[in-house]
């Protein structure tokens, strides 16, 4: 029987900054013998087949390393110091709020200890550089049961890049999820429009009046849905109220278009739709209520000059979307207040290369945290 211990794990609300469907890749691990470490990446919950064999043994849906030895026969069986590891790029950088160790499946080849450490590498760093980061324990080693999701809540404030999963002394790992808030570089922000719901730059859908069908965390996530299932979908309302998912913007700023796709939903789309914003408790219609056609993706331009830090999408009376995309810009208190989480959740090392870049006094780092942006501001400016 399955384990599970997310279930009173609130951090798995967060974006699974692992995802691939944001990006995550695994750049590196030193064994994967009998099952690929880029398994541990799928978004799909793992799954088992018996009796289904390969060339190496039983086909495992997960990251499976091959048995430890040790070094001689008067030493057949590995230290302490012997162990397997994978790294994994995550999709988007940010601070990590809990982490699960899945080993579903897994019953008499699991690890039998794992710890998760986090290193911050900005760039495009090859697996020798990320070998040689400074890597910081997020989970110390921890006992590890078979055919159990291990939930691991992280007190660690500071953003990075890159996670890396240690197992002793050997065996398999299903999945890996590494929950936490995007935290984007403002200075690759600064002077763009782009989707300002959009997970991948720090959009979270927070609230919802429904999910019983699928969760509204896929209102803005990366890509085309592809089937219903991608989307958020309410169940049928028999009274006179309607259905709406509230969504934290990336940062404040000025939403100029809006898609509402209804794509995959063609018997069950809501009639029509509504977009409110708000910004410190004043709400603004930004697009009345409008009819919408199933299966497809409507296109509005807004009227600008509102500044807004949420998003309120009601649809009328009930049924399914399969994305939200806000496009907009940044106001300048919202790209100050993006930069300050930002330059405060740096590792030390990074903020003082990222000022001295800016020609700023490198003792601002260790000033922190600050509690205004006013002195960083030539950091972002575009």
């Amino acid at each position: 029987m399955s384990t599970d211990r997310t279930a009173d794990a609130p951090f798995t609300e967060l974006v699974d900054l692992a995802s691939r469907l944001l990006g995550a890749g695994v750049v590196a691990t030193n064994e994967d013998t009998f099952a690929d470490a880029e398994n541990l990446l799928v978004a799909a919950p793992a799954e088992f087949r018996p009796h289904t064999f390969g060339h190496k043994g039983q086909i495992m849906d997960g990251w499976e390393s091959r048995r430890r030895r040790g070094v001689s026969a008067q030493q057949p069986h590995p230290t302490d110091e012997d162990h397997d590891w994978a790294i994994v790029r995550l999709g988007v950088a940010g601070v990590v709020r809990g982490v699960i160790v899945d080993t579903a499946h897994f019953t008499g080849n699991y690890p039998e200890t794992a710890s998760v450490q986090a290193a911050s590498v900005p760039g495009y760093p090859s697996p020798d550089e990320l070998a040689a980061a400074e890597w910081t324990d997020l989970v110390p080693r921890t006992p590890l049961q078979g055919n159990t999701a291990h939930a691991f809540a992280v007190t660690d404030s500071t953003r990075y890049t890159h996670v890396r999963l240690n197992i002793w002394p050997d065996g398999g790992v299903a999945r890996l999820r590494v929950h936490g808030e995007v935290l984007p570089d403002p200075r690759e922000l600064a002077g763009l429009t782009f989707d300002l719901a959009a997970q991948e730059y720090g959009g979270v859908a927070e609230a919802a009046s429904d999910r019983y069908f699928s969760s509204p965390h896929h209102l803005n996530a990366p890509g085309r849905a592809t089937v219903m299932g991608d989307g958020w979908e309410t169940r049928r309302r028999r009274d006179k109220a309607n259905d709406w998912v509230q969504i934290a913007l990336a940062g404040g700023g000025e939403v100029l278009a809006a898609e509402v796709d209804t794509s995959c939903f063609v018997a069950n789309a809501p009639g029509w739709a509504e977009l409110v914003g708000s910004d410190g408790g004043t709400e603004t219609v930004l697009l009345p209520r409008t009819r919408l056609q199933p299966d497809t993706r409507h296109r509005y331009r807004l009227p600008a000059g509102t500044p807004v830090t949420h998003v309120r999408i009601n649809v009328y009376p009930d049924g399914g979307l399969a994305r939200l995309r806000l496009t907009g810009r940044l106001t300048p208190a919202g790209q100050d207040t993006l930069a300050l989480r930002w330059f405060n959740a740096l590792p030390p090392a990074e903020a003082r290369e990222a000022l001295a870049a800016a020609g700023l006094p490198t003792a601002l780092a260790e000033a922190r945290p600050l509690p205004d942006a006013t002195p960083i501001r030539a950091l972002y400016a575009d």
